[in-house]
C-alpha cells in the first residue's frame, strides 16, 4: 500500500509496496523496483494478495474522500484554519523542553544476533529468524537483498536464495534481554522498555552527577552492553524521546548519533527528515499525507498546517504539528496498571484441529507464565483467529472468577476455538483482560464499610484503633437514630444533614471532657438496654417499623433539645426533617430480582456476560450463580430486617428507662450537641 494511484500498465508492481519499505535500517541500498516486482509476482492470486488489494482499495477511497474535502476549502476557510494552526503551534512551542537528555537504545537485529552469538558459523551469512510463513527478523546481510521482518519466508527465499532460517527461541531472547536491562538500570532505574530489544533512558541526572555529556554516556552504555552480552546496540541521544528514537536509527548497526539540546539544531535536523522515519507514522499515514497534501518531510507539516487542521482530528493534528516542531515527550511516564496481556503465533495455514489445539496450548502456556510473573489474574478471555484468507476474528468471554493458570486459560480458549471450527487458520492469539487490580474504584473487599455494618447487621464486629475499642453495636444503635439508610440504595443523610443535626450552633463547641462524659452516659445506657434485650418484645409487625422508628427518633430528639435549651419551634422543625427523611428511607424492599435471560441469545440480562448458545453447561452454571446470589440477598434482607426490629425494641426499652431516670436527674450542660465523631472514639472504661 502507499503506492501511487496510477498503478497498473506494464509495471503493476510499482503500486504494490506492501512488504517493501526503505525505512528499515540496513535497506537503503536495496533495488526497490526488483523487490517490488518479486513480491508482486510471488503474491499475485493468493489470499494474501486479495486481502491487500481490499485494504489498498479502502485506503484509496479514504484518500479520494480527503482530497474532495480539501478541494471544498475556500480561501476564507483556509485562512480560518491557518489562524487555528498558528495558535496551536505557538502553544506547542511554549511546551518545548530542552532541559532533558534522553537516550534511546536499540539492539542490532536482536533475534538474529542472538542466534549468531550462539552459533558462530552463521556469522556473515544472510540469516532470517522465523519460517516459510513469516519472518521475525533478518540479519543485516539478509537485508541487503530486501529481506526484512514481517515478510513471508517463501518470498524472502526468492529474494535471497542462500537465506538461512533459524527457528525462533523466545526463552533465549528473553534471557539476553534481561541482561541488557540490568545494564540500562545502572544509568536510569526508571528506564522505559518498549520491547525485548528497545528502551528509553532519561540520562539527565547521570550526566549532571558525573559532569559528562550524553555522547559519553551513550558510548559507555554500548560498551557495557557488549561486555555483558556479546551483542551490539545502537543509541540515539536527543532532547526528547521522539527524536532520540529517530537518532538511534541513523548510524545502525553498532553506532550512535547525538542531537544537541538546541532549538536551532532540532529544527535543522527535522526539516529534511522523511515523515516515515517518525515513530507512529506508518505506511498508511505516509500514503495519506503524501497523496492528499503532498507532505514528504517533517518540515512540510508546518507548511501545510492549515490543511492538517482542517482534515484531521485534534489529537492527530497535535501530533503532526509536534513532529514538525521536533517536540516530543520529555517526562518519565508514571507507572500505569496493565490493562491486558496477550500472546499470539503465526504459522502456515492449516485445518488440522490437532495441530491448532497444540498451538493454542503453547500460547496458553506462554500467556499464563507472563501473567504469573506479574501476579495477575483476569476475568475476560479473548481469542484472536486469522483465517487463511486473512480475515481476523475475535471471540471473547467473561468469567465468574479470575484466572491465570495454563489449565484455566486453555480450557476456556478451547471452547471458544471449537465454536469456530472447521476453519483454515494461519494465526492464533489469546488475550486476558479485566485484571484483579484493574477495577474502577478498587477496594479491599475484606475491609467492611459502615454501610456493610448497617445492612448486614454485623454487630459482633469491633471497630478497632489505637489502644482501645468500642463495640460496633454502640455505633449502630446511635447511628440508627439519625442516618439509617434505605436498604438497597445505600443512601443516608447528606453531609448537610449531618451538619444540621450534629454540629453545635454559635454558642460554642463542647470540650473533650464534656464529650467523654456524655459518651460514657450513652454507653452505659446501651449496656443497660443490652442487658434487658431478651426481655424486650420482638413482635413488631413489618408495617409498624417506620412509625415506631420515627417515634423513637422523635423521643431522642426531644431529649436532646430539652437538655440543650433549644426553642420549641426549632425542635419541631428538626423533628419534621428527620421524620420526613426516615419516612422516605426506612422501608426495606423485599422484592425479588427477575430471573436472568439471554439477550439476543448471547448476553446475560443481569450482568452482561457473553456466552454463545453452544456453551450450554456454562450457561446453566451462570444461571445457577445468579440464583444463588438472589437467594443469598433475600436471606440477608430477612436477617437485616430481624436485626433492625430487635434494635428498635432495644431503643424503645432504653428510652422508657431513660425517661424514668431523667425525672430524678438534672439535665446535662446547656447548649451542647454530641458530635458524630465521638461515636467512633476508640475505648471506654465502662465497656
Amino acid at each position: 500500500m502507499g503506492g501511487r494511484s496510477d498503478g497498473g500498465g506494464d509495471r503493476p508492481w510499482q503500486s504494490y509496496t506492501t512488504v517493501y519499505t526503505n525505512a528499515k535500517a540496513g535497506m537503503d541500498g536495496v533495488d526497490k523496483e526488483k523487490v517490488q516486482r518479486i513480491v508482486y509476482e510471488m503474491s499475485k492470486g493468493s489470499k494474501y494478495f486479495e486481502n491487500e488489494q481490499r485494504k489498498e482499495a479502502f485506503i484509496q477511497q479514504k484518500i479520494e474522500h480527503m482530497r474532495a474535502l480539501c478541494a471544498k476549502l475556500s480561501p476564507l476557510d483556509i485562512s480560518h484554519f491557518q489562524m487555528i494552526a498558528d495558535k496551536r503551534i505557538s502553544e506547542l512551542e511554549a511546551t518545548r523542553d530542552l532541559s532533558k537528555i534522553w537516550l534511546h537504545v536499540d539492539m542490532d537485529a536482536f533475534y538474529a544476533a542472538v542466534e549468531t552469538l550462539e552459533n558462530p558459523s552463521l556469522k556473515g551469512k544472510p540469516l532470517a529468524v522465523g519460517g516459510m510463513s513469516m519472518i521475525c527478523t533478518a540479519s543485516y546481510e539478509a537485508r541487503r537483498f530486501g529481506v526484512r521482518a514481517a515478510m513471508p519466508g517463501f518470498i524472502a527465499c526468492k529474494l535471497c536464495p542462500d537465506l538461512i532460517f533459524a527457528p525462533p527461541n523466545f526463552k533465549k531472547y528473553t534471557y539476553y534481554s534481561e541482561l541488557t536491562r540490568k545494564v540500562f538500570q545502572k544509568y536510569d532505574p526508571n528506564f522505559i522498555a518498549t520491547s525485548l530489544d528497545e528502551a528509553y533512558l532519561n540520562i539527565t541526572e547521570v550526566c549532571k552527577e558525573r559532569g559528562v555529556r550524553g555522547e559519553e554516556i551513550a558510548e559507555e552504555l554500548r560498551t557495557d552492553v557488549y561486555e555483558v552480552t556479546g551483542l551490539t546496540c545502537s543509541a540515539g541521544v536527543a532532547p526528547n524521546r521522539l527524536l532520540a528514537k529517530v537518532c538511534s536509527d541513523i548510524n545502525k548497526p553498532n553506532g550512535q548519533f547525538v542531537l544537541p539540546n538546541d532549538r536551532m539544531a532540532v529544527m535543522t535536523f527535522i526539516s529534511s527528515l522523511p515523515i516515515r522515519k517518525i515513530g507512529g507514522i506508518g505506511k498508511v499515514t505516509e500514503s495519506v499525507l503524501r497523496d492528499v497534501l503532498g507532505i514528504m518531510t517533517c518540515e512540510e507539516m508546518l507548511q501545510k498546517s492549515a490543511f492538517v487542521c482542517a482534515l484531521f482530528s485534534h489529537c492527530s493534528t497535535d501530533f503532526f504539528l509536534s513532529v514538525g516542531l521536533g517536540i516530543g515527550k520529555t517526562d518519565t511516564p508514571q507507572g500505569k496498571l496493565r490493562k491486558s496481556m496477550s500472546s499470539e503465533r503465526t504459522f502456515s495455514a492449516t485445518e488440522d484441529e490437532t495441530l491448532l489445539f497444540q498451538r493454542l496450548a503453547d500460547i496458553a502456556e506462554t500467556l499464563s507464565s507472563d501473567m504469573q510473573k506479574e501476579g495477575l489474574g483476569g476475568r475476560t478471555l479473548t481469542l484472536k483467529v486469522k483465517t487463511a484468507s486473512f480475515e481476523v476474528r475475535t471471540r471473547a468471554m467473561s468469567l465468574q472468577r479470575y484466572i491465570c493458570s495454563r489449565e484455566d486459560i486453555l480450557n476456556h480458549a478451547t471452547k471458544l476455538l471449537k465454536a469456530e471450527l472447521p476453519l483454515s487458520v494461519r494465526l492464533l492469539g489469546l488475550r486476558v483482560s479485566q485484571f484483579n487490580d484493574d477495577r474502577l474504584g478498587h477496594t479491599d473487599r475484606s475491609q467492611k464499610t459502615l454501610m456493610d455494618f448497617v445492612i448486614s447487621g454485623d454487630t459482633s464486629r469491633k471497630v478497632t484503633g489505637g489502644n482501645n475499642s468500642l463495640v460496633s453495636e454502640i455505633n449502630d444503635n446511635n447511628l440508627m437514630h439519625f442516618c439509617l439508610p434505605a436498604h438497597g440504595d445505600g443512601v443516608g443523610l447528606s453531609n448537610d444533614d449531618l451538619h444540621q443535626y450534629f454540629i453545635p450552633d454559635d454558642s460554642g463547641c463542647p470540650s473533650d471532657s464534656d464529650h467523654l462524659s456524655d459518651l460514657e452516659h450513652k454507653c452505659h445506657t446501651v449496656d443497660n438496654a443490652a442487658a434487658e434485650m431478651h426481655q424486650s418484645t420482638r413482635s413488631l409487625k413489618d408495617e409498624e417499623h417506620a412509625t415506631q422508628l420515627a417515634h423513637v427518633t422523635r423521643s431522642h430528639e426531644t431529649e436532646h433539645c430539652c437538655s440543650s435549651g433549644q426553642s420549641e419551634a426549632n425542635n419541631m422543625g428538626e423533628k419534621e426533617n428527620i421524620t420526613s427523611l426516615l419516612d422516605d428511607k426506612v422501608v426495606i424492599s423485599s422484592c425479588r430480582e427477575e430471573k436472568p435471560f439471554w439477550i439476543d441469545d448471547y448476553r446475560c440480562s443481569l450482568c452482561g456476560i457473553e456466552l454463545p448458545p453452544s456453551f450450554a453447561e456454562e450457561r446453566q452454571e451462570h444461571s445457577d450463580y445468579h440464583l444463588a446470589e438472589m437467594l443469598q440477598k433475600e436471606e440477608s434482607m430477612h436477617i437485616s430486617g430481624d436485626l433492625m426490629q430487635r434494635q428498635r425494641s432495644i431503643k424503645k426499652a432504653r428510652h422508657a428507662k431513660e425517661s424514668a431516670r431523667k425525672k430524678q436527674k438534672s439535665s446535662p450542660k446547656d447548649g451542647k450537641y454530641l458530635p458524630i465523631d465521638l461515636f467512633f472514639l476508640k475505648g471506654n472504661k465502662n465497656l
